[in-house]
């Protein structure tokens, strides 16, 4: 491992999380809309991400195989996935200009399956994770400045 590797794996992160906060942010600014480019409500959007893996590593022989997950690379975001196992909300109002005309459904207007309640914790989550790795950079620099402190004595 390099001497810089705890910095890259964090900024990694720091990259992942940003991301999840903006498509947080997205769901939460389409909470009303009823009418997207695709037809029908907005889908609540998530982010799907990896652990990042390449190539062979060293293995410690006192790890039993069982146990060892191999070396930390950090995370990749595989894929921004829109939500289409949640059931959309349906709210009364037959004067809304999208509500449905016709059938058993008249009058009720299909709403986004974005919830307030779920973004918002998901949105403390991903602040807490990207606040956990900008506080492993600072405390990797801090670390690289002691040791160039020593050096210099």
């Amino acid at each position: 491992m390099g001497i810089f590797n705890s910095i890259n794996i964090a900024a990694t992160g720091l990259s992942a999380e940003r991301l999840r906060t903006d498509v947080i942010a997205d769901n939460i600014a389409n909470v009303s809309t009823t009418r997207t480019p695709e037809g029908g409500p907005y889908r609540r959007s998530r982010v799907v991400m990896r652990p990042r893996v390449e190539g062979p590593y060293w293995r410690s022989p006192f790890l039993p195989e069982s146990m060892d997950n191999g070396v930390g690379r950090g995370v990749r975001v595989l894929e921004v996935q829109k939500d289409y196992a949640a059931e959309n909300k349906l709210v009364y109002d037959p004067t809304h200009p999208d509500a449905i005309k016709t059938g058993p459904r008249q009058g009720y207007v299909e709403m986004p399956n974005v919830d307030i309640v779920t973004e918002m914790t998901d949105m403390i989550a991903a602040t807490r994770a990207y606040e956990a790795n900008a506080s492993i950079i600072e405390g990797s620099k801090a670390m690289f400045q002691r040791a160039l402190d020593i050096g210099r004595r």
